[in-house]
């Protein structure tokens, strides 16, 4: 059966253009010129990926992602920004977004990034990682307690709330806590070894998480080792025995 893929994009030429590429792809392509339109059916029919514009008529690309991730829909989503829009790169990431790509692209990069996608998604369900066994039990560091079956974080008995992509990289951090992870490491655990962007996704998705780890920076806090990578980094005092 064909994969299904959602097309939220009001221009109508590239509308054309990404409808046509994908399809000759053998994906099934559903096309929505109008942010509220598409987010109504992002949010009543079941798709592999959305392609999402993030400039659209009615509500924008960063509100369609703000509310899709808000309902716990985490279907994977790639974001069309302007060229040199980096702002609107961040703004997309910290919302959810799984990738990005620039305009103009060409139409070999846009497939070759819904393959990559795809497969990263596709290859988390079918072979988990053996780490993942054991991913119903609750993770204890400090004051920071991580439930991983349910993505739920609490700090200090308060609830954090985080975007998928940032509860993944937290998890990975916390499961080898005090240990030195490159950009990488983090980047082939959470957004696989095919995944094409580059390693500013895992700074903007740190960055992110250390300014919601701030309730209690003394029980957990993420330190950055220059030139290297991150590590995860624990008050022992603090930390109950499990």
């Amino acid at each position: 059966m064909a994969q299904r893929l959602l097309v939220i994009e009001d221009e109508p030429t590239l509308a054309r253009l990404l409808s046509y590429n994908l399809t000759q792809e053998g994906y099934e392509v559903t096309v929505e010129d109008h942010g509220t339109a598409g987010y109504d059916r992002a949010t009543r029919e079941p798709f592999e990926l959305i392609v999402l514009d993030l400039m659209l008529p009615g509500m924008n690309g960063i509100d369609i992602l703000d509310k899709l991730r808000g309902q716990g829909i985490r279907t994977p989503v790639i974001v069309l920004t302007a060229k040199n829009a980096e702002e609107d790169v961040v703004r997309g990431l910290k919302s959810g977004a799984d990738d990005y790509i620039t305009k103009p692209f060409g139409v070999s990069e846009l497939l070759a990034r819904v393959s990559a996608v795809l497969r990263r998604i596709s290859g988390i369900a079918e072979e988990a990682p053996p780490e993942t066994a054991v991913s119903a039990s609750t993770i204890i560091l400090g004051q920071l307690e991580i439930y991983p079956e349910r993505y739920e974080v609490s700090l200090g008995g308060q609830s954090i709330n985080l975007r998928p992509k940032e509860f993944e990289v937290l998890l990975y951090l916390a499961r080898k806590p005090g240990v030195v992870l490159t950009r990488d490491d983090l980047m082939n655990a959470v957004w696989g070894f095919d995944y094409i962007g580059g390693q500013r996704t895992v700074d903007v998705h740190v960055s992110s998480l250390r300014k919601k780890l701030e309730l209690d920076p003394e029980s957990v806090h993420i330190d950055s080792i220059r030139g290297v990578g991150y590590k995860l980094v624990v008050n022992k005092k603090r930390t109950p025995v499990i």
